[in-house]
């Protein structure tokens, strides 16, 4: 597999992660080095381990999982997206002062595992061509990494010109991602 469609592949598997990243980074006002730093590397290693875990279950994993996969990751965009939506419309202060940061704890691991999944399914097709899996997950890895900062730096300038409402775009943005994963599935 040639290092062109190798990056292919990864910018397309990444397009995931750069949305949610973009989301979530419209309704901070600046996205900190840390916040970006914990989404980039949080998606980053998911991208990378997927394709491995895909690759190394071979079919007897993955047939368990890939007819409702894509509900899984639904299901987990739908519940981020919706909280957002939520919070959107309560009090300014009282949502600045409750507001859980989505690059944390379990909203970042439940992002990380719904962007990811696509992974899982390309791990296992490169399991099946006998490809070797190491330096694709790699390069699959880096550029979810690089997306997801470009979209964490790009989200808050988008919510800047949003503004107010730029917490209810991101959720419905994450909730569109759900819906297109729903779509591309069934």
């Amino acid at each position: 597999m040639n290092f062109l469609v190798i990056l292919g592949l990864a910018f397309a598997l990444a397009m995931d992660a750069f949305a949610v990243s973009l989301g979530l980074g419209l309704n901070l006002v600046r996205a900190s080095a840390n916040q970006t730093f914990r989404l980039a590397s949080s998606f980053g290693l998911f991208q990378f381990l997927m394709p491995v875990i895909g690759w190394s279950a071979g079919t007897t994993i993955i047939r368990f999982i890939e007819r409702f996969d894509h509900w899984i990751a639904f299901a987990l965009l739908l519940g981020v997206g919706g909280r957002m939506i939520l919070e959107s419309f309560k009090d300014g202060e009282e949502t600045r002062v409750k507001k859980a940061d989505p690059t944390k704890g379990v909203s970042l691991l439940l992002l990380s595992t719904a962007t990811s999944l696509d992974s899982l399914a390309v791990g296992l097709s490169l399991g099946a061509l006998r490809v070797a899996v190491v330096y694709p997950a790699v390069i699959i890895g880096i550029v979810a990494f690089m997306m997801t900062v470009v979209g964490m730096k790009l989200g808050p300038l988008a919510g800047r010109v949003i503004g107010k409402r730029a917490e209810l775009a991101g959720g419905l943005i994450l909730i569109l991602i759900g819906i297109k994963i729903l779509a591309d599935h069934l």
